[in-house]
């Protein structure tokens, strides 16, 4: 069953919220659990890089072998644009899978920071208990794939259409990545109360404002080099805080329906 917010809060921008998450960082008690997922995702990026420019080596290798010694000069423009196009394909991909890979310590993470903000434990369980709705977390993940790949195929698509295609395609898959970019991160509050993804979603439109600010934001600050690494837990505690703000005592204790 759908729920509708009766009186959403007006008051704090998404932008707002995703700022008040740097601060929420360096909380006492969070540190732990920004730091693992944080860790997890360097070190994965830093192995996956390392294999990506080894195999990039191989490959120009490869290509000097058959070009002639006056195209060798070649090599000073194709390895800048292949390095790049790496680097963009790697950030797509990755992004999505550490999306699986933090999931549980996400949903962690939005759990101490609404503990924090509130002074109320969720009684959400042992760490078994983690462990044993695994399953349940990953198929959230999922259920967030299927969402976003069909969409962002067609927006993808628009790319290739000519003028028209090539002017608004930019536009709309920016509006479209920063709604997605709600959707990711604040789901993890939501998902932490067993609210359905549909009624998320709902919670989301109604706020569209604050919501579309905040994926903006999350969106702009992924762009940044360096800074991109932290903007996941950023996110999250930014996105607990707007889910205590505006939609929690609405969803405290939802009618779940079904998937």
């Amino acid at each position: 069953m759908t729920q509708k917010l009766s009186q959403p809060s007006q008051g704090k921008s998404g932008v707002n919220y995703f700022l008040d998450g740097f601060g929420l960082i360096k909380r006492k008690g969070l540190r732990t659990f920004v730091f693992i997922p944080l860790m997890i995702n360097l070190l994965l990026f830093a192995a996956v890089i390392y294999v990506a420019v080894g195999q990039l080596d191989v490959l120009f290798n490869w290509m000097n072998a058959q070009l002639p010694e006056y195209l060798s000069w070649l090599n000073f423009l194709l390895w800048p644009l292949a390095v790049t196009t790496m680097l963009v394909m790697l950030a797509f991909v990755f992004s999505s899978v550490m999306n699986w890979l933090a999931a549980p310590f996400n949903g962690l993470l939005a759990e101490k920071v609404e503990q924090l903000l509130t002074g109320k434990p969720m009684n959400t369980g042992s760490g078994m208990d983690v462990v044993k709705d695994l399953p349940r977390i990953l198929g959230r993940e999922w259920i967030k794939l299927k969402y976003y790949l069909p969409r962002a195929l067609v927006f993808l698509l628009l790319f290739l259409v000519p003028m028209v295609g090539q002017t608004l395609a930019p536009i709309l898959w920016f509006l479209f990545s920063a709604w997605m970019m709600a959707i990711q991160y604040c789901d993890y509050p939501f998902d932490n109360h067993k609210v359905s993804f549909k009624d998320m979603r709902f919670a989301l439109n109604q706020t569209r404002g604050s919501s579309f600010s905040f994926g903006a934001t999350v969106t702009l600050f992924s762009m940044i080099p360096v800074v991109n690494f932290i903007v996941m837990p950023v996110a999250i505690c930014g996105a607990t805080a707007m889910w205590v703000d505006k939609y929690r005592e609405a969803y405290r204790n939802p009618l779940v329906s079904p998937e």
